[in-house]
C-alpha cells in the first residue's frame, strides 16, 4: 500500500496553485487541490481581471469626449452600473469554469471546500472532516485586503473585494492608500462619474515607483479632478445619517457614500494550521520559503502572494510551474524575480520594468537618463492636454538599459516588449539602432538621443 493518498495536495485554487497542480499531474503525480471559494483566485475572481474590465468601462468617458474632435456627433452618453457588474460577473463565471475544468481534464482531484494543514504530510478537509495523506503540500492561498482590526468604524468601510459587488455606483468615494489598488480604483470610480478623493499617508502616491512616473501621474490625476490628500490617514469612520464620514489625522472630515481601504494586503494564512506543523512564518503571516519555494518543513512548499515575495499573478504562475517541474518533473529551475514588467492600470496607466532612477543609482552608480514628454497624436484633434512620459535609465559604465518607465495610453503593452530586450541585455545603442515604427508613441523609446540634464538650482 502506498504511504500517501496523493503525491501532492495543493491548498488554494488561484493562479499559482492551479498551474502547479496541472503541471505536476502532467508529470505523472497523483494530485489533489482544494479551494474554499471559487477557482481562479484573487486575480480572476476579485483582482486584476474584473478590475481591468472596470478600467475599460471607466475610460469610455474619454472616448465619447474625444470623438467629437474627430467629427463624430455623440448623444449624451448614459452609464448603467448594474449592467456593467452583471456583464463582469458573467465573464468571471465563465473564467472560473475554465479554471475548474482545466484541473479536471488534467486528472487533478478537485475538492470544493476549505483545507487545512494537519501535519507535515496531512491535510484536513474542513467540511467533510476527511484527512488526506500527502507526500508534499503546496500552500497557494494568496492574500487578502488588510483592514486595521482596531479602527473605530471599520464596519462602515469596504475593500477591493466588496467594491466589485456594490449594488450601485457611489456618488462620492474616499479611498485610503497610495498603491496599485488605490490609484486604479480612483480612476475607475472617477471615470464612471463619482467624486473621488485619495488619502495617502506618504508624500507621493505609488511608493517604490520611479519618481518621474509618480509625479507625472499625480499631475494628471489632479488635472482630471481627483483630489489627493497626502500625509494623512483615516483614523476612524462613522455613519452619520446616509453619509459615511472619514475622520482624517489633523481633524479633517470627508463625507462619502463609500469609504474604501486599499492600505495593503496580507498573506492568507490565518487558521490554516501552519503553526502546528512547524512552518516558519513572517510577522504578517507570510510563509518563509527558499528560492525553490520550500519552507523549513521539507514536505511543505508555498508559492504566490502567500509568500509575500513579489505579489503579481505572473510571478505566482512561474513559481508554481517551477515547483512542479523541479519536484515532480526532474527539471529543476526557479522563477527569476529580476526584471519583472508590471503595469498600474490607472488612467493614464504606467508600465515599468527594471530599476527606478533612485534604485539604479544605488546599484550602478553613475547613470545616463533619457526622457521624453509629449502629447500623443490621438489627443491633438481631441484637444486633450494629457501628456505621455517615457524614461530610460541607463548604467553609464555598461550602457545597459536598466530601467524603462512609461506613462500614458497602452503603457503596459509597450513595456512588455521592452522587457524582452532588457532581459537580453540591450544597451542604449541597441535601442538607438532599432528602426522606429512611425507614427507611434512607442517609437520615442528608440529615438530619444539627448541625455537629460537636471536644471541648475538658483542660488539661495
Amino acid at each position: 500500500m502506498a504511504p500517501f493518498d496523493v503525491d501532492l495536495f495543493v491548498i488554494g485554487g488561484g493562479s499559482g496553485g492551479v498551474r502547479a497542480a496541472r503541471i505536476a499531474s502532467g508529470h505523472g503525480a497523483r494530485v489533489a487541490i482544494a479551494e474554499e471559494y471559487r477557482f481562479g483566485g484573487t486575480c480572476v475572481i476579485r483582482g486584476c481581471v474584473p478590475k481591468k474590465l472596470l478600467v475599460y468601462a471607466s475610460r469610455f468617458a474619454d472616448e465619447f469626449e474625444d470623438a467629437r474632435g474627430y467629427g463624430w456627433t455623440v448623444d449624451p452618453p448614459a452609464f448603467d452600473w448594474t449592467k456593467l457588474i452583471a456583464a463582469k460577473d458573467a465573464e468571471i463565471t465563465r473564467l472560473e469554469a475554465i479554471y475548474r475544468s482545466g484541473q479536471m481534464r488534467a486528472g487533478v482531484d478537485v475538492h470544493d471546500e476549505r483545507a487545512e494543514v494537519a501535519g507535515p504530510n496531512a491535510v484536513r478537509l474542513v467540511k467533510s472532516g476527511r484527512v488526506i495523506k500527502a507526500g508534499r503540500i503546496l500552500i497557494a492561498t494568496g492574500g487578502r485586503p488588510y483592514v486595521d482590526p482596531f479602527m473605530a468604524g471599520r464596519e462602515h468601510v469596504i475593500t477591493s473585494d466588496e467594491a466589485f459587488h456594490l449594488a450601485e455606483l457611489p456618488r462620492r468615494v474616499v479611498i485610503e492608500g497610495g498603491g496599485y489598488i488605490a490609484v486604479e480604483f480612483a480612476g475607475i470610480f472617477h471615470g464612471l462619474g463619482a467624486e473621488t478623493t485619495v488619502v495617502y499617508r506618504g508624500d507621493k502616491i505609488l511608493r517604490g515607483f520611479d519618481d518621474d512616473m509618480r509625479d507625472a501621474l499625480t499631475e494628471e490625476l489632479l488635472a482630471r479632478g481627483i483630489r489627493i490628500v497626502t500625509r494623512s490617514v483615516i483614523e476612524r469612520v462613522e455613519q452619520r445619517g446616509s453619509d459615511r464620514i472619514a475622520h482624517l489625522s489633523g481633524g479633517v472630515e470627508l463625507a462619502a457614500d463609500q469609504i474604501m481601504l486599499a492600505i495593503g494586503r496580507r498573506p492568507n494564512t490565518s487558521g490554516l494550521g501552519l503553526e502546528t506543523a512547524g512552518v516558519q512564518m513572517g510577522p504578517t503571516g507570510a510563509v518563509i520559503v527558499d528560492q525553490r519555494s520550500q519552507s523549513n518543513v521539507p514536505s511543505i512548499f508555498a508559492v504566490g502572494d502567500v509568500t509575500d515575495r513579489v505579489n503579481l499573478t505572473p510571478v505566482a504562475i512561474r513559481e508554481g510551474h517551477a515547483f512542479a517541474d523541479s519536484v515532480f518533473g526532474g527539471k529543476p529551475w526557479a522563477a527569476d524575480h529580476n526584471l519583472i514588467p508590471t503595469a498600474v492600470f490607472s488612467t493614464p496607466e504606467i508600465g515599468t520594468v527594471g530599476l527606478s532612477e533612485a534604485d539604479a543609482a544605488k546599484f550602478h552608480g553613475a547613470l545616463d537618463i533619457y526622457k521624453a514628454r509629449f502629447r500623443p497624436m490621438k489627443g491633438v484633434l481631441a484637444g486633450r492636454s494629457e501628456r505621455m512620459v517615457m524614461k530610460l535609465v541607463v548604467a553609464q559604465g555598461s550602457q545597459k538599459v536598466v530601467g524603462c518607465h512609461v506613462l500614458g495610453p497602452d503603457a503596459g503593452e509597450i513595456v512588455q516588449m521592452a522587457a524582452i530586450a532588457m532581459r537580453m541585455g540591450a544597451t542604449k545603442a541597441d535601442f538607438d539602432s532599432t528602426m522606429a515604427l512611425h507614427p507611434s508613441s512607442a517609437e520615442e523609446l528608440v529615438t530619444i538621443r539627448e541625455k537629460w540634464v537636471p536644471p541648475v538650482k538658483a542660488a539661495e
